[in-house]
Order: structure tokens, then sequence, then C-alpha cells
């Protein structure tokens, strides 16, 4: 894991990119943005800290001098569903307003989510930064980790019944996850089933998604629906689907269900011995990420360098 973000510390160093983080008052929070400004990595934005943070820039909704413009911008965005007054109360919470500092551009992306649910880190995001043209919804995927090996699961966070064009977007978004952290993608869409050897409206799903993903994901290899051991192991996929592309070298796995993604990344990092980074948000216009409430410092510190390295143009 410390190859990776070395890798990613060293991808933005001299970007000068700002990443806000709405809880300036949460310790853990504090110590974070404190190491990467003195690390030189990125300029932290700190919104409301309880105290002043070495080589950080601190704001607050009730002192930020552009706050009107940032309403202004809310209104419009919000296409009628906000009046100004309305704007003003709900920039007063922290999320909101980071929201918009990284949507009009004062910001690259934001962290948040060590003292505020998922639903108050995501919301904001969702309905301002909104998802990208040709992107219906975002997506959870974790970066899983052990050793020198890297693979990406999606999607463990989000997307509770994905459609069958559900998982094509994810598997395309995933793609792009994987390439952004140095991961040559080779993508499988899991089932039960591998190649019809099960028939079911499920199996039939993530078929269908595998035809609609190949479409999106042009020379990439991407395979499915397949079972996880003829996706993995090359000995298996001799035998159960021996003309797919990925030979049982798949490093990017799209699960049928949110269920089955959650559950698999967890088995896989207390029995497996994986480490898991995430959940990485996917598909939004500039980078929001969520830490957990039980998140420590390296947690916010690493996950500040994700969201950085997420919001350089790809193939950066």
């Amino acid at each position: 894991m410390a190859d990776l973000f070395n890798e990613l510390a060293q991808k933005i160093t001299g970007k000068r990119l700002r990443i806000v983080f709405p809880e300036g008052e949460d310790e853990r929070i504090a110590q974070a943005a404190e190491r990467l400004a003195k690390e030189g990595l990125i300029t932290p934005v700190v919104i409301n800290a309880s105290k002043e943070i070495e080589g950080c820039e601190h704001v607050s909704p009730d002192t930020y001098p552009g706050f009107e413009d940032l309403v202004e911008a809310f209104v419009e965005r919000r296409k009628g569903k906000a009046t100004a007054e309305q704007a003003r109360e709900q920039l007063k919470d922290p999320n909101y307003f980071g929201t918009m500092l990284v949507y009009t551009g004062n910001a690259h992306g934001l962290v948040s989510g060590a003292a505020h649910t998922t639903a108050d880190t995501v919301r904001p995001a969702l309905q301002i930064i909104k998802t990208k043209e040709g992107v219906s919804k975002t997506s959870g995927a974790f970066i899983m980790t052990k050793g020198e090996d890297r693979y990406i699961f999606a999607d463990c966070a989000i997307t509770v019944a994905p459609t069958a064009e559900d998982l094509a977007e994810i598997a395309a978004e995933s793609a792009k996850t994987a390439r952004a952290f140095g991961i040559n993608p080779k993508v499988a869409l899991l089932s039960f089933s591998t190649k019809g050897s099960a028939v079911t409206e499920e199996t039939e799903k993530v078929a269908e998604a595998t035809e609609l993903a190949k479409q999106r994901l042009g020379d990439t290899p991407v395979d499915g629906e397949m079972q996880f051991d003829a996706a993995f192991v090359p000995s298996v996929a001799e035998k159960k689907a021996p003309d797919s592309p990925l030979k049982g070298q798949a490093n990017v796995f799209v699960f049928p269900s949110l269920e089955a993604g959650n559950i698999s990344y967890k088995i896989a990092q207390r029995i497996g011995g994986m480490e898991a980074v995430g959940p990485i948000l996917q598909g939004l216009n500039a980078p929001v990420n969520d830490l957990s409430r039980g998140c420590s410092v390296e947690d916010a510190y690493n996950l500040a360098l994700i969201t950085a390295a997420q919001s350089l143009p790809e193939g950066e």
C-alpha cells in the first residue's frame, strides 16, 4: 500500500491542487491537513477549523468574501429548487459550502465523512457537482491491495440493485479508476454462472451488461458473465472460459449487486488479508470522497491523496 501512496504523492506534487476538508473541527482532519500542507502535496482548504492549522487555508461560510457569489451559483445550479434565502441557509452546512467551492472552481476536490454520514457527503455532490455527461449514476469502488498486487472492486458502496446498463457504466468507470491508480484494466463482470452454465434472470442481466460494457470499453479487455475463479485463475479460465480475453487475469471486478460487492470486499479484507481503500466515488464531474466516521489520521491523509489524483486530467 505504501508504494501506491508514494506514487500518488509523486503524481500530485507541484500541481498546486486544493482539496476541501469540511470537518476542520475534527482533530484527525486537522492533523491530516497539517501533514499534507507540510509535505507540500496539496493546499488543504479547511472549513470551520477550531484552531489555526499551519500551512492550510482557513474558510468559513460566515466570513467567506465570495459567499453571495456561491449563493447565486447555487440557486442557478438547483434550477428553481431553492430560493436565495434557502440557499444562504443551506450553504451554512459545511458539506454544501465545501461542495460549492469545488463546483465553482475554487477547489479541486473534497474529503468528508469523519464526522458526517455518507449521505451528508454524497447528497451535496449529487445535487451540485452531478455526474459526468454519459454517466447516469455515481458508484463506489475500492482499491484492494496485497503486496504489489492491486485490484478494483465495484460497486461496493452505492448502487443497491444495478440494471444491466448500470453494470456496464460501472465497468467503464472502474476501468478509468484503475488507470488512474496504475492498473492496466482487465474487467470481469461477475456472476454465479460462467458463460451460461446457469441461465436465470440474474445471469442474463450480467451477460447483457457485458455486451454493453464492450461497447463502452473499446479495446479494454472485458468479459462476463463469469464466476470469480474463471476470471482470476488461469487454469480455471482454460476450462470454463477458454475463449475469454481475460485468460484468468482480471484485475477489475464488477459485482452484480451491492450486497455481493460489499460482502466480497470485506471477506477479502478480513480473511484474505487485503488492504481496502475507499469507497472512491466514480462518475462525478469533480472528486468527492467519503471517509468512515471511525477513520484514522492516516485514512484521511490517504483519501486526500486519492482525491487529488482523481482531479487530474485522465492520462496525466
